[in-house]
């Protein structure tokens, strides 16, 4: 009698494990995201005024205050101020900007949608020159993801 209920013990204890173990489908999106510790966990203190450039310290900043830090302006900005993309000039012609605040149309469907949500994008770890191909891309409803290969994978970072 004390085996069978040592083994009824351990076979409930396992269903309870592995049940929160489950892999779910993300608002019936087939792509697979990557999500990590949130960046709060691995960044300092992050200041309203500010300026910001690696994920972890620009995602944290759009987390805590719903925007992106001042040194972020977007192309049209840029454009007005004599930006040319195609010649990498962005910080001859700004205090050391980066592009961000545009909208993003996730057209290849690769980030979560729902009804309403809108996609914005900003450069992260930009150092000058031509842009590179890390982006934070967020939503209007606080979803924060990472690309370091230009919207080939996603990391969720909120």
């Amino acid at each position: 009698m004390k085996s069978i209920g040592l083994r009824l013990l351990l076979i409930v204890l396992t269903l309870i494990i592995l049940s929160g173990c489950t892999i779910t489908d993300f608002e019936n999106n087939t792509q697979q995201t990557t999500p990590v510790t949130t960046a709060s966990a691995i960044v300092p203190d992050i200041h309203i005024d500010g300026t910001y450039s690696t994920p972890e310290t620009v995602a944290e900043y759009i987390h805590l205050y719903k925007k992106l830090p001042g040194n972020f302006i977007t192309k049209k900005e840029a454009t007005a101020l004599g930006w040319e993309s195609n010649k990498g000039n962005l910080w001859e012609i700004t205090d050391k900007q980066s592009i961000g605040g545009d909208n993003f149309g996730n057209r290849e469907g690769k980030l979560p949608s729902i009804k309403g949500r809108k996609w914005y994008e900003c450069d992260v770890n930009y150092k000058g020159g031509y842009r590179g191909s890390e982006r934070i891309l967020y939503s209007s409803d606080d979803l924060i993801y990472y690309t370091k290969d230009h919207y080939q994978t996603f990391t969720q970072l909120y």
